[in-house]
């Protein structure tokens, strides 16, 4: 360790390479994937989104951390990113509600962050490679090629979300929505929140009986991270909800389960699609939606279930983006609707879920 200069801190990939660059944040060592954004702003809301758990996040926007650090941005109690690498951090932030920077709020937290490497080309290695298994640290020998091929993403869900039922009621409340977290926004409450429905987020381990002992209106199955098909037994309790015809909403990793629950199939793509700028074609009207995306698996077209019709398509590689179901009320989008940050161009997903719970009380009226 003589020969590198005071302050370095180093990425190490699972391929061989490395990339040296300045510390900040916390002084830790740390593995995780490592995954790029292209969003260009909206920063807090990407560390602070619990579908990062488990990687190292780049950004490929070059200057992070102009405003600062602002708690009404957090997209969840806490940051979830295993590392955060930037070209250049802004060490002297400016704006109205700045309340510290980056480098104290990874402190604070234990996060290590990684700033002054080439990450374009960092980002040109995971484009052609795929996502890679890495580690952050200031001591590049104590880190051996076997540690970085394997680590894994395990479990992933069990550690993002809630521990016991949390409410979130609104006056004048019009439905009910149970909102079942495996790593949830909390833009996701908002919109419902705005649309005038109580909102009672529950843990991911909550069974369909005391689903039902609620008697919701709705169902929206957050995003979250991880490998869609591990989650087994999520996947056993959400076939027998859907027994029940409640409307179900599924967001990102919500979208995947529902489809897995119906008899689906997903797999991991190269590199994912995570930013702000990402086109998903609508096959029923035509138009094509700029949506904010964080995922790393996808649901298969050449495998959908018979009662799954193939609703949105990402414009760039022809993936899934959103299935509608003929034997229940359901729908899903591989997107995030709520955006935060990212466009808001498909917000309207929110009203479709509430027009969905109306029709069905209508019915049973």
């Amino acid at each position: 360790m003589d020969c590198f200069s005071a302050g370095s801190r180093f990425l190490l990939l699972e391929d061989g390479h490395i990339f040296e660059g300045k510390a900040f944040g916390a002084k830790a060592s740390m593995f995780g994937e490592v995954v790029f954004t292209t969003n260009m702003t909206g920063y807090l809301e990407t560390v602070t989104d619990p579908s990062y758990e488990g990687q190292i996040v780049v950004q490929t926007f070059p200057l992070i951390g102009n405003y600062g650090v602002n708690p009404a941005d957090y997209e969840s109690r806490k940051p979830f990113v295993q590392g955060y690498i930037v070209k250049e951090w802004c060490q002297s932030p400016s704006h109205f509600a700045c309340a510290g920077t980056l480098d104290a709020f990874f402190q604070r937290y234990g996060i290590p962050g990684l700033s002054g490497i080439d990450t374009r080309a960092l980002t040109k290695l995971i484009r052609s490679a795929g996502v890679l298994r890495g580690a952050l640290t200031d001591d590049p020998q104590s880190i051996t090629t076997a540690q970085l091929q394997g680590y894994q993403i395990g479990d992933a869900v069990s550690r993002v979300t809630v521990q016991a039922p949390e409410r979130h009621p609104v006056g004048d409340a019009k439905y009910k929505v149970l909102l079942w977290d495996f790593g949830v926004k909390d833009s996701s409450i908002r919109r419902l929140n705005e649309r005038g429905c109580d909102v009672t987020v529950i843990p991911s381990f909550w069974t369909a009986r005391q689903i039902a002992a609620e008697a919701p209106d709705g169902i929206l199955l957050s995003n979250g991270p991880g490998n869609p098909e591990e989650n087994t037994g999520i996947i056993a309790e959400l076939q027998r909800v859907i027994q029940t015809k409640l409307p179900v909403f599924g967001i990102c990793l919500g979208h995947q389960l529902l489809a897995l629950a119906n008899g689906g199939v997903t797999e991991k793509l190269k590199y994912g699609h995570r930013g702000g700028n990402h086109p998903v074609r609508d096959l029923v009207t035509g138009r094509t939606y700029i949506t904010s995306q964080n995922h790393g698996y996808a649901v298969r077209l050449d495998k959908l279930p018979p009662n799954a019709l193939s609703r949105c398509v990402n414009a760039n590689d022809g993936t899934c983006e959103g299935l509608d179901y003929t034997d229940f009320p359901g729908f899903s989008a591989q997107f995030h609707p709520e955006a935060c940050g990212g466009p808001k161009d498909t917000e309207f997903l929110f009203d479709r879920f509430v027009q969905t719970m109306e029709g069905r009380k209508a019915t049973c009226r």
